[in-house]
């Protein structure tokens, strides 16, 4: 069975940023495909912003297609989500196989979903302590092991080396730093 993974950055990410998840990812899973996209070069990270910033849809849209992959999972962080929303909504057929992602950032409408089944996550400090940027009640929770205050939990949904020396200032140097790829939404490896 083969999975491919479809990951779409949030405000700010960039193309390093991409290649040190995908590292991580790829070393983690063996069993599944991952393609990793930053956010567009832009100052906003309204949905719209993103999604009319955003300059590769043909170019994911073809490799979910070319991939023929079994499960697709396509994953958005905050505003990427509005991104990874539109991917899903562009793509034709049955989404049955396809789960739609979003990690701490903007839900999916009615007519994005087409089928697809949709994991929201937010997460939260070990015991309670703290909730991410976007928490809310509902959402799968994620539970971080070193992270506490809002920024720094934020980025534990993609980084759960994140620590809480991420803050809202520094994130973009630092949301990303020493990444373990957090594939928590995944199911778990066929031994």
């Amino acid at each position: 069975m083969t999975i491919l993974v479809v990951f779409c950055g949030g405000f700010q990410s960039s193309q390093p940023d991409m290649d040190k998840w995908l590292d991580s990812a790829r070393k983690q899973r063996s069993d599944a495909q991952f393609e990793a996209f930053p956010y567009p070069d832009i100052r906003k990270a309204g949905d719209k912003d993103a999604v009319n910033g955003f300059r590769q849809f043909d170019e994911v849209i073809k490799k979910i297609e070319d991939s023929h992959a079994d499960n697709i999972y396509i994953v958005g962080h905050s505003s990427g989500c509005a991104i990874a929303n539109k991917v899903n909504s562009l793509l034709k057929g049955d989404h049955k196989n396809i789960t739609l992602v979003d990690l701490d950032g903007f839900a999916p409408s009615g007519d994005q979903k087409k089928g697809a089944t949709v994991q929201a996550w937010s997460a939260e400090g070990d015991g309670g302590r703290g909730h991410s940027v976007n928490w809310a009640k509902g959402k799968r929770m994620y539970i971080a092991a070193s992270a506490t205050k809002e920024w720094s939990l934020h980025f534990s949904l993609v980084n759960t080396a994140a620590t809480d020396a991420i803050t809202q200032d520094n994130y973009k140097t630092k949301g990303y730093a020493g990444c373990i790829a957090n594939l928590a939404w995944l199911p778990p490896k066929k031994p």
